[in-house]
């Protein structure tokens, strides 16, 4: 696994939370809420194109 994904989906985390307790602070919830299902959304693309590509690695293997 290349550890530089990991620090990507750290970095969206942090900015992600930081954001959430920002825009909770100043009494702005629903951008809050969506503030994190953004970040969840970018992860989750970051995760699955991964996965897409460890799925063709293992076509490649067994010559499917």
């Amino acid at each position: 696994m290349d550890i530089e994904l990991i620090f990507r989906i750290a970095a969206v985390g942090i900015i992600v939370s930081i954001l959430n307790q920002v825009l909770s602070r100043t009494g702005r919830e629903e951008q809050a809420t969506m503030t994190t299902l953004t970040g969840l959304v970018v992860v989750l693309m970051m995760v699955v194109q991964k996965i897409s590509e460890l799925f063709d690695l293992v076509k490649g293997l067994f010559n499917l």
